[in-house]
């Protein structure tokens, strides 16, 4: 029995062992495979000698086209890379004072590897003649970002495969998710594999592909985490939410059996998280979900100096386009009674909840004003629609205004181009916004930064980073001089809205009618306008460019590190070789 017992015990450890070997065989194949790669592509873009020493810096953002607040990150980056290339350390807007840092001084190495940068991007729009030169037009267009002509950008389109991110499982979702972008990351770096791999779409598990097949260095800008506590919490409090079915929600044992599938999830979404370099983060709201959930990072803070720092965090605020935003109109009195929310029309953005609060807003209003058809408020959605679930979206939201016998007031606008958005920040007098644990919220400083009076929602990264002192209609004394003047208003239910709205409307058609300064309103504005600046352009820039060149992922990759990786690997095989070898020997024996 003890013979027999031994024997098992042997065969499982030579199965183990086994196991071990083919996936270091594997790795080591696929590393040979990217590496002759990247060789191809450099010589592919070769014109003269320095191109040996090219740098290929790559952005996983299938998506690239789209006109929504990711995608201007994604191109500012790319914009910061370029004045990189250009020897651009510093961005400043000659509008604007200066800032006054003291001067950083970074090694050659990585200053030359930022002169012969190439950017790559990896998307699922399908190839034509001249994509690249649309592309690059219609950013300017959207967006007025203008990218340097110097800087070589080379589009890799996995279009054949972008039916994994168009999958809709309807079961184990993340997991699917998951594991059909590392299979289109795959595909991706088989065509281009970049020295420096950065993702800007929060697919975390594409870590894998660039870091133990590509040997890139990694580096990623979190919008938003995959999972966080805050939806770990959810499942445990059974509330219902647009990814909780009610089904689930209403039975205890089906959302126990989603809490443990929650935390596998998470844990390997902190293991893979543990692959990064260098990691930016878009608001502080942002930051505290990944440091709990990639706490595994702060482990190799131990190891040494270098891993200490590819474990921070940085806070790096999405770019905003302020300026433009701040000279649209500083006559508050031609503003229009419009409020004007901005966002992608995704479920997460509950443009719902502002159907309904505004609903309730105009009984409230019509009840205590009476408003004519001069002056009737107007809610004006502008965002942009994905695909074909977005448009259906739209429709469902637009049968939901007729339900609620408000069609005639509101307005839709989808898919214009930053000259529509402009336009309407000029014309407006109060911003909405409804998504609850919101990221960030770009189109929240738009509408501050053109002197909207914002109601957010009181969640996330517009409670921790940009209303930082909202509005108490509710206090009867003035603001003094020394007092913390607010910067917008903070709201989670319907009535909640509905109720800033009343409060906003009253006191700005008061004014209207008795031609004098509010005084409340217009500090809010003006407040509103001084807090967005903290999240302009230049600040993005100069902070990104920053944080990049003090990050290990323009280091002079060298081959050593990938032959002493290699060498590791090979060794460990052998190892593992020589231990089935003794173990099927005394298997044998026995």
């Amino acid at each position: 029995m003890t013979t027999l017992a031994v024997g098992s015990s042997i065969t499982i450890i030579a199965s183990i062992a086994t196991v071990a070997v083919v996936v270091v065989l594997v790795i080591l194949y696929e590393r040979y495979v990217y590496s002759e790669v990247r060789t191809n592509f450099i010589r592919s873009i070769q014109h003269d000698d320095d191109d040996d020493d090219v740098c290929i810096v790559g952005f996983f953002h299938p998506r690239c086209s789209s006109g929504g607040g990711g995608e201007r990150v994604l191109w500012k980056a790319v914009q910061a890379i370029g004045e990189l290339k250009g020897g651009k350390l510093h961005t400043c807007n000659t509008t604007t004072t200066p800032t006054t840092h003291e001067p950083i001084i970074y090694s050659n190495d990585k200053l030359t590897n930022c002169k012969n940068v190439c950017v790559v991007i990896y998307t699922i729009d399908e190839p034509t003649i001249d994509y690249a030169q649309i592309t690059i037009q219609n950013v300017q267009k959207q967006f007025a970002i203008t990218i340097s002509s110097t800087l070589r950008i080379h589009f890799v389109h996995v279009h054949i495969h972008k039916h994994l991110l168009f999958a809709k499982p309807t079961r184990f979702t993340m997991i699917v998710e998951s594991w059909n972008t590392i299979l289109l990351a795959y595909h991706a770096l088989r065509q281009v594999n970049p020295h420096v791999y950065i993702d800007t779409t929060g697919c975390a598990f594409t870590f894998l592909i660039a870091k133990i097949f590509g040997n890139c260095k990694v580096g990623a800008y979190v919008h938003y985490p995959t999972i966080s506590a805050d939806m770990l919490s959810m499942i445990y409090d059974r509330r219902p939410s647009y990814n909780n079915d009610g089904y689930i929600s209403t039975s205890a044992a089906l959302s126990f059996v989603k809490l443990i599938y929650y935390c596998i999830f998470a844990v390997g979404y902190g293991l893979v998280g543990s692959l990064c370099d260098l990691t930016m983060v878009n608001s502080s709201w942002t930051k505290g979900h990944i440091e709990q959930i990639w706490r595994v990072r702060s482990w190799f803070s131990l190891l040494g100096s270098s891993c200490s720092s590819s474990s921070k965090i940085h806070v790096i605020y999405p770019p905003v386009d302020t300026q433009s935003c701040v000279q649209t109109n500083n006559n508050n009195n031609e503003r229009e009674n419009i409020i004007l929310s901005i966002g992608q029309f995704r479920p997460e953005k509950d443009h719902a909840l502002q159907l309904h609060s505004f609903a309730t807003f105009l009984t409230m209003y019509n009840k205590k004003d009476a408003m004519n058809d001069d002056d009737s408020i107007q809610l004006v959605l502008i965002g942009s629609c994905r695909d074909d679930e977005d448009a259906y979206r739209v429709t469902q939201l637009k049968q939901l205004a007729k339900e609620l016998n408000i069609e005639q007031y509101v307005k839709f606008v989808i898919n214009r181009p930053y000259s529509v958005i402009i336009d309407y920040l000029r014309r407006s007098s109060v911003g909405l916004h409804t998504m609850w644990n919101e990221h960030f919220g770009i189109g929240i400083v738009e509408m501050m930064a053109a002197g909207l009076i914002t109601i957010a929602h009181n969640s996330g990264g517009p409670k921790m980073d940009i209303i930082l002192v909202p509005w108490d209609y509710t206090k009867t004394t003035e603001y003094k001089k020394n007092d913390c003047i607010p910067s917008g208003c903070l709201a989670s239910t319907v009535d909640e809205y509905a109720k800033c709205m009343y409060e906003i409307f009253s006191r700005i058609n008061k004014k209207k009618e008795k031609e004098e300064d509010d005084n409340i309103i217009s500090r809010i504005r003006d407040e509103g306008r001084r807090s967005a600046k903290r999240f302009s352009d230049e600040e993005f820039m100069n902070t990104f460019k920053e944080t990049m060149l003090s990050s290990i992922l323009f280091e002079s990759s060298g081959s050593k590190d990938a032959t002493m990786t290699s060498y590791v690997l090979l060794v460990t095989m052998c190892v593992v070789l020589i231990a089935i070898l003794i173990s099927l020997t005394l298997s044998i024996a026995v």
